[in-house]
This record gives C-alpha cells, sequence and structure tokens, in this order.
C-alpha cells in the first residue's frame, strides 16, 4: 500500500518548486517615458551683473517622431518671494548638428518651437536660454524655474509632464 504522506509530500514540493520559480522570475520592467526633459546649468553660482546658461534637453524615447513640442517655464514660488533678485533671459540658441542657431519666445513663454523641427526616435534637441543677473540685483538668493511640456508623436499619441525643475543658481555677492 501506498502511503499518502509520500504523495501529499511530492504535489507540495512540486507547488513550492512552482512558486519559486515563478516569484523568482526577473519582474517586468517598467517602459521608460515617451519623452523625458532633463535640464543643467553652467554654474550653480553667479554675482550680480554675471550670466548662467541654463540648457533643457528633450529626449524622444519613443519608436515614432516627435512632431510638436509645448513647454513652459516659470519662476519658482521662492524666486518670486525675493523682490529684491533681478534677472531676465537675454539669449536663446538651439543645438542643431551644424552648430548652435538662435531662437525666441524666451522668457516665461511658449518654448516648444524652440527644439526645432522633427525629434526622429532616440535623439534629443536642447535649447539653451542665457540667464543675466542684473548688477543691481540682491544676493543669497536662490534663482530657479519650473517647467511643464506637452509633446505630439506622429502616431497621434501625446505625453505631458512636469512639473520639471531647473537646477538653481545662487546669487552671490563678492
Amino acid at each position: 500500500m501506498r502511503s499518502p504522506l509520500k504523495s501529499r509530500l511530492g504535489l507540495a514540493t512540486v507547488l513550492a518548486f512552482a512558486l519559486a520559480l515563478f516569484g523568482l522570475a526577473p519582474a517586468a520592467s517598467a517602459d521608460p517615458a515617451p519623452a523625458t526633459l532633463t535640464y543643467s546649468s553652467s554654474s550653480a553660482t553667479t554675482t550680480p551683473g554675471g550670466t548662467v546658461n541654463l540648457s533643457m534637453t528633450i529626449t524622444n524615447n519613443k519608436t515614432y517622431d516627435i512632431w510638436f513640442v509645448y513647454q513652459t517655464i516659470s519662476p519658482t514660488w521662492l524666486t518670486t518671494q525675493r523682490p529684491d533678485l533681478k534677472y531676465s533671459f537675454t539669449g536663446c540658441s538651439l543645438a542643431t548638428p551644424t552648430g548652435a542657431a538662435s531662437c525666441s519666445g524666451v522668457g516665461p513663454s511658449d518654448l516648444g518651437g524652440n527644439y526645432g523641427a522633427t525629434i526622429p526616435p532616440g535623439q534629443s534637441r536642447t535649447v539653451t536660454l542665457t540667464l543675466q543677473v542684473a548688477a543691481d540685483s540682491g544676493c543669497n538668493g536662490n534663482i530657479g524655474f519650473y517647467s511643464y511640456y506637452y509633446a505630439e508623436f506622429s502616431d497621434s499619441s501625446s505625453t505631458s509632464g512636469g512639473p520639471a525643475f531647473t537646477p538653481e543658481t545662487r546669487v552671490l555677492c563678492a
């Protein structure tokens, strides 16, 4: 006569093995965002009268072209609370394969057109804004911005993101 204990033990072993096998299977990785917006700054500090270049890069992570980008850029709440900090955007350039090209629409406005034409899959476009700190600006305050973006792809899909925060620039007095 067969022992029921052995068959139960065998069944439990098979179930435990199956659970362990599926439990150890690699988890599905999340797809990257269809488009990402990243920032860099030429300097973390400046003095009154100085300039800082703020670069924004949008990367197309999809297998379709980006046809349209709309982006806003606005000062952070803490920046607006320091009326002694005086600054403005004085320049804008788009990095292209043939060199830098000027762009328009600087300041707290639509920067989307500044990214140029179609952005192919896996490629990026970088727009650099020149931030000029006034010579009579206050000191020991941070100037920072935040941004929202919206991108449309050639497959008729779209994505949006934000708020995305730029690196802050500290205005120091010499």
